[in-house]
């Protein structure tokens, strides 16, 4: 099958193919004479593999580690296991950090009544609150005090 019909089949773009070759998550292709990619049963599992596991927002050097677990079937799973419950934690903790934010988000929110924006409860916190110190792989945008000039 030509790259169009992979696409197709997995619901990848093609761009995205080419960069998962690039990458080398995906073999390089089998070429026909004039140039043209060709795929085989394999790489739909094998690609199907990788956009199962984005879905479950593994990262790509996850996924690379997932995939030679799954190229070597005889090696011990517990890297697998390893992988899940580190992504696992990394969940647990956006939540924590999400509900956090809803919180904060629903009290300004319910504060708000209203009029000029330059007597706005929300703007007014916003002003003085400073936003937590990023932390190790969050990717929050820091500490910042945003200070909005009303002239």
């Amino acid at each position: 099958m030509m790259i169009g019909e992979l696409g197709n089949r997995t619901g990848t773009k093609v761009n995205t193919i080419r960069y998962y070759e690039d990458i080398g998550i995906l073999p390089p292709p089998v070429r026909t004479d004039s140039g043209r990619r060709t795929y085989a049963e394999c790489d739909v599992k094998r690609l199907s593999f990788i956009r199962h596991s984005r879905s479950f927002g593994f990262s790509l050097a996850e996924i690379r580690s997932l995939l030679s677990l799954s190229d070597s079937p005889e090696q011990d799973c517990t890297l697998a296991s390893t992988i899940a419950k580190s992504h696992l934690e990394r969940i647990d903790m956006k939540i924590s950090q999400l509900e956090g934010l809803r919180h904060s988000l629903l009290a300004f929110a319910i504060s708000c009544s209203g009029g000029r924006a330059e007597n706005c409860e929300i703007i007014g916190a916003l002003c003085e609150v400073s936003l937590p110190q990023r932390t190790p792989g969050s990717t929050g945008i820091g500490a910042a005090i945003i200070r909005p000039d009303f002239s």
